[in-house]
């Protein structure tokens, strides 16, 4: 489980060019600066590559923070 969270915050990571160990329940679209509409789209390609699930689009909407992301995660069954 601590392993999905490792990945989780390495794919926020490199998404939007941030340091993995500063990820944390603060990251939101309000706190990273790069946090943008295209970065965004990358982010859900992104999670559902690394963790083979298909986000609904009211999911892709949702996940505007890292809580909101392990919350949409959760919902296929990837635990944390």
């Amino acid at each position: 489980m601590r392993d999905n969270e490792a990945k989780l915050k390495q794919v926020l990571a490199d998404i939007f060019g941030i340091d993995a160990g500063k990820v944390d329940e603060t990251t939101s679209v309000d706190t990273v600066e790069k946090w943008d509409s295209l970065r965004h789209l990358n982010l859900v390609l992104a999670l559902e590559e690394k963790f083979k699930v298909t986000l609904t689009e009211e999911q892709t909407v949702q996940i505007l923070s890292y809580p909101l992301i392990i919350a949409v995660l959760g919902e296929h069954g990837v635990r944390f």
